[in-house]
């Protein structure tokens, strides 16, 4: 509980809406209002602009890895995993956007990297694999989160099992209306 100030920082960084920033500053408007309304990635590319979809990933990746990392390497990694998961929780509830955010994905992958990369690189493997076979992105997030939790286990760390296993049940928590598509048959492939 010492590392837990360290969470806050973490929050404010992850909460920078890139994806609502990136498509307004392209002219496209507000990103909520397109698609599923999210501010990710995902419903970025569905503009049809795939640059501006690869800069919102690689961006809000890399505020997951930032807080990790600097915070991190100021003190002790312990303080790094919870201005990580304070990041996740930034981009999932941003203050500057009422508390609507993004699912977290390309956020949580940034912190799994930085924290444990043989962790975060094989949990995107994962999700390349699963969208190369079954052509949806949630499916993909989903079966990959699922994973990472034991990925941390097998490399023994059980900070980042808690950590992993908690950006997992979040993840989940947001992919809600996607897991009832899913099931139900009618969840959209990639790219349409």
């Amino acid at each position: 509980m010492i590392f837990l100030p360290f969470f806050f920082p973490g929050y404010l960084l992850g909460s920078i809406p890139f994806g609502l920033l990136l498509t307004k500053a392209a002219g496209l408007g507000d990103i909520r209002a397109i698609g599923s309304g999210n501010i990710g990635a995902t419903n970025v590319l569905r503009t049809g602009r795939k640059g501006l979809a690869a800069a919102t990933l690689f961006l809000d990746g890399l505020k997951g890895a930032a807080a990790v990392l600097i915070l991190g390497g100021l003190t002790a990694p312990e303080a790094g995993l919870w201005a990580g998961f304070g990041a996740v929780i930034g981009h999932l509830f941003p203050v500057w956007l009422g508390f609507k955010g993004g699912k977290g994905v390309a956020t949580s992958y940034g912190v799994l990297i930085a924290a444990a990369w043989p962790v975060g690189l094989s949990a995107g493997a994962v999700w390349i694999l699963m969208a190369a076979i079954f052509r949806r992105s949630s499916l993909a997030a989903l079966v990959s989160f699922a994973t990472a939790p034991l990925l941390a286990l097998w490399l023994g760390n059980t900070n980042l099992v808690y950590l992993s296993l908690t950006i997992a049940v979040l993840v989940f928590a947001r992919h809600h209306e996607n897991i009832r598509r899913l099931l139900s048959g009618t969840e959209p492939r990639i790219g349409k």
